[in-house]
């Protein structure tokens, strides 16, 4: 049998071409029990790469959740590795993406913004952010990374991207492709060499990618922010309507101190503070296995009031580029992003029940009315909630001439998140 065709019993010695139609037709065989289709008739396999017997397949699972989307990603490793002749099978894990001109201009185009701030260099917040980003991407969520630190863009480098960036026929640029997660920085625009920007520089150059970069319709952007409080973070108060921020401190005093001094400034700014994630906070010996903590004395980060997101150590695993798939990303990484959508849930969720009185987008002439017939409605010892827009502390005074000056049981006022007040009361 002469080489490099296939022999009776499969595709041994086959060529590359020969063993990615082997692929497919194995593939093909692959189904999806509800829908009847094949993984190609439903859109999942992207593509098929083969290389001396090493065979990636490109799939986009972003609709399933992530276990289900690991079960069919097992299923493809199995019915690609079983094929005679493939030595190695992965899937990697990308998304389909809108021709370049059917895209959404301005970082409005994301359904959410997470920032990632600290209030000093050199405490990996880069890091931190494209770890996170990679995270949330590797869950299954359409995620962009822009990077906002204009006088250090580390991101490029962190992730092992580069320009040129395209644009499209408006000639708004288009990010870079970092395995299926969208990448925009400033670093991607300029040399290598130091930018040495004024302030105002800075906020037009940044104002001017905030709103002209022309987005994929991501489902989350997670924006890595310059150190401290200056310009830049303040631009991106003004421009951008950040849904939370995560902060990056070492447990080290004066650090935890700046990093508290920071969060007052997005609070002020009405922008919630997601919690802090504790970086380099131990060190685990390779070789004895022990634990070390890098800082001495208790540990501060538990004076700053906020949840604690992730505790990360000093660990070479971390020093390595993520990748936007399941096994790219550490498993520090993985917590984290899991305590970030949670907390973002959190935030902007309000948990009342049907009975509730909602007065957002109320004018202010139905508000009484709204609140009268909610309360009257009450069945005796039952709790009344409002839902507002604004405090609705004033409808403390509104309940007590309702119940002819009678005190009330309990009164109090939360504000759930920058938009959303929720108020309960009992009566005695």
């Amino acid at each position: 049998m002469p080489p490099h065709s296939p022999d009776s019993d499969g595709t041994s010695g086959a060529t590359d071409d020969q063993l990615r139609d082997a692929v497919e037709a194995a593939l093909r065989t692959v189904r999806d029990p509800e829908a009847d289709v094949n993984v190609f008739e439903a859109g999942l396999v992207e593509d098929v790469h083969v290389t001396d017997g090493r065979v990636v397949v490109e799939a986009d699972l972003r609709d399933f959740p992530p276990e289900e989307a690991e079960a069919v990603t097992a299923t493809i490793v199995r019915a690609t590795a079983d094929v005679d002749g493939v030595e190695h099978a992965h899937v990697e894990h990308v998304q389909s993406r809108p021709d370049e001109n059917d895209r959404d201009v301005g970082i409005t185009a994301a359904d959410r913004v997470v920032a990632v701030a600290s209030a000093k260099g050199g405490v990996g917040k880069s890091t931190v952010a494209t770890s996170l980003a990679c995270a949330l991407a590797a869950d299954g969520e359409s995620v962009g990374l822009f990077d906002a630190d204009v006088y250090g863009p580390n991101v490029p480098e962190l992730l092992s991207v580069s320009g040129p960036v395209h644009s499209d026929d408006d000639g708004n640029p288009i990010p870079v492709d970092a395995g299926g997660l969208e990448v925009m920085s400033v670093g991607l625009l300029s040399s290598s060499e130091p930018l040495a920007w004024r302030g105002a520089m800075a906020h037009d150059a940044l104002s001017e990618l905030f709103g002209e970069t022309a987005w994929a319709d991501p489902d989350t952007v997670v924006v890595d922010l310059p150190p401290g409080t200056g310009d830049v973070a303040l631009t991106t108060l003004q421009d951008v309507p950040v849904d939370g921020v995560v902060f990056v401190t070492t447990p080290f005093h004066a650090a935890v101190s700046d990093t508290h001094r920071s969060m007052q400034l997005f609070e002020e700014n009405d922008v919630p503070v997601l919690g802090v994630v504790s970086n380099m906070h131990e060190f685990v010996c390779e070789s004895c296995g022990d634990r070390h903590e890098l800082f001495d004395g208790a540990d501060p980060v538990d004076a700053l009031d906020v949840p604690g997101l992730a505790e990360i150590p000093f660990d070479s695993e971390l020093q390595a580029s993520p990748e936007p798939t399941p096994d790219g990303v550490s498993a520090h990484a993985r917590t984290l992003a899991s305590a970030v959508q949670r907390r973002l849930e959190e935030v902007w969720s309000v948990d009342v029940p049907d009975s509730a009185v909602d007065l957002r987008d109320v004018s202010p002439g139905e508000r009484h009315d709204r609140v009268r017939a909610g309360f009257e409605r009450l069945d005796p010892g039952e709790t009344f909630y409002v839902v507002s827009d604004r405090d609705p502390t004033p409808v403390r005074e509104f309940l007590l001439d309702l119940t002819d000056g009678e005190p009330l049981a309990s009164f109090e006022v939360k504000r759930q998140n920058p938009e959303t007040w929720v108020m309960r009361a009992n009566t005695a």
